[in-house]
């Protein structure tokens, strides 16, 4: 039976209502905080950074002014080498902000909001001990004659915004796609609609004389690179936690440069491609093979490792490199000489030379960027990022992305209509990624119509399977996880949602035969990966030989055999009421929590249970464990804030972190709080399959569970099967409040 098409301009019109109603929920609430919140409460939630002063200023890409910031000498105190440091901040490279004079104490309302108004937007290009750059956004056109921020000695600040940009890339792109003429559909956005069927991928037949590339992989993961070496239109790589999907994309991609292929590799964040950078990049230097590949993207949000591949690095160092030095420098020596012009008269004049020397440099940096990136077999960019200029006129073979299931599906959408717009855009796609782990995070409450508050329950009391799951939390603060819901529109086509992503959706469209499943981990012990492979993955995810027994005491340095070293399993079962969840507004000590609080009032917490985690966190340590070795999960940002206070001091190299924020990393131990413990049985978002999935499947050598099961039993058919599961299978124990005296 032929796929029921999905109307483009239906399609495209309801994603752009959804994606204006997230971005405006996100705006709502940064406003609410900045407008609410002082400049130095800002700075301890990690919004902000106070007290700067303007070190200096230079030329960075594309002309642009970076300004060098560091702390006020006066209001800092200086560290044994005497430099003055910045203190705790929550800025990072990557982040976009906003350098705005600082407010004197005495000013007036008016005249505080008048000097915001003169600030100027940027992003941090690299974060010191005693400095913050900033690299600006554009020229201020009509305001060259004016004085950036601190340019006159004055102190600044710098306060984090919300980056629009990637927002309007995506009402770009789904505007184009509702308007799409049927005439220029390539098959690829036939088969993505649902207007056609991927072509059938012939069967795999034994090659006599395997490409060497194909040895290290198992039979699952060569199968899949077949079939997306096969397939016309569309393959989807199914990796499961600790499967080898990134080792099967690399192989992938070098066995089409093989084929004289050209590839475009996105996802669906600057981690997500940066390590399919370095992956390929050494993989290509072992076979001493010089493939010219490029990293597009804002220096600033890149991994140190892959800098070299920057069109940054490229520019400088490329046999075109000297069309650019000379402007360069002129450009510093014109911005640093700003410093030293006092008139008016003489600062408009130098604004106009930089003006004509920067609209030079471009020119010739467009060019010089061009030669790049057509000389380019592979090149790497985030999904946002594939719809800038750099792409607009190349065409690719062969579009992968990876970690498709993390990213919205109108992301998916960019390279596929704006790449290469004039010159076919892409041929093929490739989607890798788990279904079965988190998706995108999505902070709006509704399909912007209606917005729904909070959590719907039934007759019982019990949450509704259909409602908003209002209590997760990102690490970066508050957000809500919505179920992947449908809207049914006058005609009755169910349009998706923003929580469908395009690999769940066209696996439901085309079915099975476009997918492959990785079905052999590499990181867990067998009694770890038992429960997820059997819930989630129909017992077809199997431990390999190697990994299937491995437990910490054969770590390779010393590791005393104890009641918990030898254990893969445990389960220290809390329940009886002894270990009560409260509320983070409950507890007198949750404003002492600093970054690690969250910004949702209602975050649950368990400080008994806490207590717990960190007894046994010492008890591994003291086995011989290293503190790198271990990490300490739990859903909820404010049991982080306890945990902290407990760890943090006593065994600093513990990491600590929220279930998302663990997601694509791995440890030799894992402990993980629950928290969830009431006589109502309530578990919140804690029910979520796909976060539980992610918590279970991080570590390698042992998982600790610490929670209530008789609360936690309660959630859900998932929750009551994983107890079931724990009781058998794990090393169970019932711990009493006792044991916190020890």
């Amino acid at each position: 039976m032929p796929p029921t098409p999905l109307d483009p301009s239906l399609f495209a019109t309801h994603q752009l209502t959804l994606l204006t109603h997230e971005h405006e929920t996100s705006l709502a609430q940064t406003t609410t905080l900045t407008s609410t919140l002082s400049p130095k409460v800002l700075q301890t939630r990690g919004l902000a950074l106070l007290n700067l002063t303007l070190l200096n200023t230079r030329t960075g890409l594309g002309g642009k002014t970076v300004l060098e910031l560091g702390p006020d000498p006066a209001l800092t105190s200086k560290d044994e080498d005497g430099t003055a440091g910045l203190g705790e901040h929550g800025i990072r490279v990557g982040d976009l902000c906003g350098v705005v004079a600082q407010p004197r104490g005495g000013e007036r309302k008016a005249e505080k909001k008048e000097a915001e108004g003169k600030g100027v937007r940027g992003v941090v290009t690299r974060v010191r001990r005693g400095e913050i750059w900033v690299a600006l956004d554009a020229e201020r056109e009509g305001k060259d004659d004016e004085r950036v921020p601190g340019e006159g000695g004055e102190r600044v600040w710098l306060l984090k915004l919300d980056n629009s940009a990637p927002h309007n890339r995506l009402t770009h792109t789904m505007t184009l796609l509702s308007s799409l003429p049927s005439s220029q559909r390539t098959p690829l956005v036939d088969v993505l609609l649902g207007s056609s069927s991927p072509s059938p991928v012939p069967p795999a037949l034994t090659d006599p004389s395997p490409s060497p590339l194909l040895e290290p992989l198992n039979p699952s993961q060569r199968q899949a690179v077949y079939h997306a070496l096969s397939s016309r239109e569309i393959s989807i790589i199914h990796g499961p936690p600790g499967t080898g999907k990134t080792q099967t994309l690399i192989v992938l991609i070098q066995l089409l440069l093989q084929e004289n292929q050209r590839v475009l590799v996105c996802g669906p964040s600057n981690i997500s491609v940066d390590n399919l950078v370095e992956r390929l990049g050494s993989a290509l230097k072992e076979d001493n093979k010089k493939v010219p590949m490029i990293r597009l993207g804002h220096p600033a949000r890149l991994l140190r490792g892959v800098l070299n591949y920057s069109l940054e690095v490229l520019s400088r160092s490329s046999d075109a490199a000297d069309i650019l030095s000379d402007v360069r420098s002129e450009l510093d020596a014109k911005t640093k000489s700003l410093s030293k012009t006092r008139s008016g008269r003489e600062r408009k004049a130098v604004y106009a030379e930089l003006k004509i020397l920067r609209k030079e440099f471009r020119e010739r940096e467009k060019r010089v960027v061009g030669d790049l990136v057509k000389e380019a077999k592979v090149v790497f960019s985030t999904l946002h990022g594939a719809g800038g200029s750099a792409l607009a006129h190349e065409a690719f073979d062969v579009l992968v992305i990876d970690e498709a299931a993390q990213a919205l599906e109108a992301q998916c959408w960019v390279p596929v209509l704006i790449v290469g717009k004039t010159k076919g855009g892409v041929g093929r796609m490739v989607l890798a990624g788990d279904d079965k782990q988190l998706g995108p995070t999505i902070m709006s409450t509704g399909s912007g119509g209606s917005k729904k508050e909070g959590v719907k329950k039934d007759k019982k009391g019990k949450e509704n399977g259909t409602a908003i799951k209002a209590e997760a939390l990102a690490t970066n603060g508050a957000t809500e996880v919505l179920e992947s819901l449908t809207v049914t529109d006058t005609k009755d086509n169910k349009l998706p949602s923003l929580e469908t992503t395009l690999f769940t959706r066209l696996l439901a469209l085309h079915g099975p035969s476009i997918k492959t499943l990785l079905n052999i981990q590499y990181r867990m012990h067998a009694n770890i990966s038992a429960f997820p492979s059997a819930a989630l993955y129909n017992n077809e995810l199997r431990p390999h030989p190697s990994v299937a027994s491995r437990l910490l005491t054969e770590l390779p340095y010393e590791v005393a055999e104890t009641e918990d070293t030898i254990a893969p399993l445990v389960f220290l079962d809390t329940q009886g009421g002894d270990f009560p969840e409260s509320r983070e507004d409950d507890d007198a000590s949750a404003t002492a929590r600093g970054k690690f609080r969250g910004m949702l009032a209602e975050s649950k917490l368990n400080p008994n249970e806490a207590a717990l985690v960190a007894a046994h966190v010492a008890r591994l340590v003291d086995a011989g464990v290293k503190e790198e070795g271990i990490g300490v999960v739990t859903p909820y940002n404010a049991q982080l804030g306890v945990l902290a206070g407990l760890l943090k001091e006593r065994f600093p190299e513990v990491e600590l972190g929220s279930v998302d924020g663990f997601q694509g990393r791995e440890k030799e131990a894992i402990v993980l709080s629950l928290v969830r413990s009431n006589a109502e049985g309530e578990v919140g978002f804690l029910g979520e399959e796909r976060r539980l999935n992610v918590a279970m499947t991080r570590p390698k050598r042992h998982l600790c569970v610490v929670g209530d099961s008789e609360t936690v039993s309660r959630g859900s058919k998932f929750l009551m099967a994983w107890m079931e599961f724990l009781e058998e299978k794990a090393d169970l124990r019932y711990p009493d409040l006792s044991i916190l005296d020890q």
